[in-house]
């Protein structure tokens, strides 16, 4: 009886993108946790009038929650393939680029801010941003991560 082993290779960016989901969603988790996410009880659908802090510093929602959640799963489907991969970390960085330049000029106490988002979730926002696109940029769409000696493109 034989045996077949299947090696699954991911690329880089294939990786960064599972990691980067991994971190989105475990941060959703996290947002429901109680002592990690302080005064849960005030916590909101959505809007700034939620009061809970997800780690006593950003402002969180259930809505969110479930965007960073979004976000999660999108990155572990999306890193199935590299150019999948490529354009989540590219395409998700841009986003929280928008996010952040929108959380920049929204007045905290405004109706528009449905997220809500914080000062520091704007420098968060600015931060994602950066680090995804650079991660999908730097990475970029390579097939594989390692190949063995004298294997050809």
């Amino acid at each position: 009886m034989s045996t077949a082993t299947a090696t699954i290779t991911r690329s880089p960016v294939q990786f960064a993108a599972t990691v980067v989901g991994v971190v989105f969603l475990l941060v959703g988790v996290l947002g429901f946790v109680p002592g990690v996410t302080t005064q849960l009880d005030a916590l909101a659908v959505a809007g700034h009038g939620s009061g809970a802090m997800l780690l006593g510093l950003f402002h969180v929602s259930v809505l969110h929650n479930l965007v960073h959640l979004l976000f999660g799963v999108a990155g572990l489907a999306l890193a199935r393939t590299s150019g999948a991969a490529y354009g989540y970390l590219v395409g998700g960085g841009a986003i929280y680029l928008l996010l952040a330049i929108y959380g920049a000029f929204l007045p905290a106490d405004s109706a528009a801010n449905v997220v809500p988002v914080n000062t520091a979730d704007n420098w968060l926002h600015l931060v994602l941003a950066a680090g995804m696109v650079g991660l999908g940029l730097a990475l970029g769409r390579s097939r594989t991560a390692d190949r063995p000696a004298g294997e050809r493109r």
